[in-house]
């Protein structure tokens, strides 16, 4: 089977996924927050060997419609692609935000075989707690500039951008009017939410196995190692008691940022097809 794409119109908000084709049990990949079903481009091939390969644009993304944000009905759309492509009991692989939804689709789904969750545990953006080892004060001054940091990104994403950016920024990643994808309205609807903030709680719920996935560096530029190194040492904490009551939950930690699907396709796909 060849790849291609498809366009579900019948639902509440217009879906767009891409059949990658393949011979196996099925994948349906999912991105991050900001990203498109391309962010699968070079991982999604590794995986036919195996696999049916399904990736799609979450709404409010890529060429999928926009409509309020809500895990259910994320979840919804996710099925609503699943069942227009007779996908039986599909793996379910999610970067980031994705993997935050793949949590969630496994708690609710029990025919679910297992699912991949690459660094979807928590946001950057966290209650002081989640950050272990860092002086209060540093602490406030760091959070403080993260927050601004998001303020500013909530800021942009509500403008057009001028052309000579627009030239620069992958096609699906803009609307029509030339700004950015998400909207402002879904990023503060996603920023917010509890299962964003901490996705940790929700694995006692996952009824499968799972790989987890988590980076060790932080991305090329970011300022503040120091708050991501924290909150990475307070994710292990809180990982810990997961594992040890949940032997069919799997850590590994790899050596990229949270970027890890760009930076190290090959390294992702080895990961996925040795779990799956």
């Amino acid at each position: 089977m060849s790849q291609h794409d498809v366009t579900l119109t019948d639902q509440a908000v217009r879906l767009a996924a891409r059949d990658h084709g393949g011979e196996g049990p099925p994948v349906v990949l999912l991105h991050g927050l900001g990203g498109t079903l391309d962010a699968w481009r070079e991982v999604a091939p590794a995986l036919t060997g195996a696999h049916r390969v399904v990736s799609m644009d979450l709404r409010g993304h890529g060429l999928s419609g926009d409509g309020p944000w809500g895990w259910d009905t994320a979840l919804g759309d996710i099925e609503a692609v699943v069942d227009h492509l007779g996908l039986d009991a599909p793996a379910i692989v999610g970067h980031s935000l994705g993997g935050m939804l793949a949590l969630l689709w496994a708690a609710r789904h029990p025919e679910c075989p297992a699912i991949v969750n690459l660094d979807g545990l928590r946001s950057a953006e966290n209650d002081p707690e989640n950050y272990p080892g860092m002086e209060a004060a540093e602490l406030e001054r760091e959070l403080a500039a993260l927050k601004a940091a998001f303020d500013a990104q909530e800021a942009t994403m509500a403008q057009p951008l001028p052309p000579e950016q627009i030239a620069l920024v992958p096609p699906r990643a803009v609307d029509a009017g030339g700004r950015l994808r998400p909207g402002p309205e879904l990023l503060a609807a996603v920023r917010y939410a509890p299962h964003f903030r901490d996705a940790i709680p929700s694995l006692m719920d996952v009824r499968c196995p799972a790989l987890i996935v988590l980076a060790t560096q932080d991305p090329p530029g970011m300022p503040g190692g120091e708050l991501t190194a924290a909150l990475r040492h307070g994710i292990r904490r809180d990982l810990a008691p997961v594992t040890a009551a949940r032997p069919d939950i799997r850590v590994v930690e790899l050596a990229a940022s949270h970027n890890m699907v760009d930076e190290k396709p090959g390294d992702v796909a080895a990961l996925i097809n040795e779990f799956l």
